[in-house]
């Protein structure tokens, strides 16, 4: 799988290179060349899968970069660390269904993402010999889920910048006492 960038100023790249740019060189944002066509019997089948089995047969579409047993790896890792057997839970309210995405280290849905990211990140700066600083800057829940994401990881080092005093008490906790796992 290639991907491009929204502004067409750069050649297509696989994803290793995409997670590793971020943005694409020309500022755009980085995306698929294609959609896979996923039919109705794969979605059947899939409903019968735990969410790190579905993760990764998504993934897997849009990752061939990645041998697949270590793209399961890297999934079953990332959603190890959170406290519910089914990570994201489906919940009927009523004639509603909710989508549980707090069930993170963070209780953000922001972990479902970084969990993974982090682990990537790590995977590829092994594979490849190279280190990482991340710097962000936040005033909420982002910046606990970026650290969270990275927490513990080799050949990373992440700065999260916060304003004094304008983030909730427990945002400015989870993220200025966290030590490495």
């Amino acid at each position: 799988m290639q991907y491009i960038s929204t502004r067409g100023g750069i050649a297509p790249v696989s994803f290793k290179q995409a997670v590793m740019m971020g943005l694409a060189t020309d500022g755009g944002l980085l995306l698929p060349t294609s959609i896979p066509e996923i039919s109705a019997e794969t979605v059947d089948q899939w409903r019968k899968l735990s969410y790190p089995e579905l993760a990764t047969a998504v993934l897997g579409l849009f990752i061939d970069d990645i041998p697949p047993g270590d793209l399961r790896e890297l999934v079953e890792r990332s959603y190890s660390t959170f406290n519910h057997p089914e990570i994201t839970p489906l919940v009927k309210q009523g004639d509603c269904y909710i989508l549980e995405l707090f069930h993170g280290p963070t209780l953000a849905f922001k972990d479902v993402a970084l969990q993974f990211l982090g682990n990537v990140f790590e995977y590829l700066l092994k594979e490849s010999g190279g280190r990482m600083n991340i710097l962000g800057a936040t005033s909420g829940d982002t910046g606990s889920a970026a650290i969270y994401g990275v927490r513990g990881k080799e050949r990373i080092n992440i700065f999260i910048l916060h304003p004094h005093k304008r983030v909730s008490p427990i945002q400015e906790l989870q993220m200025t006492s966290v030590t490495d796992a």
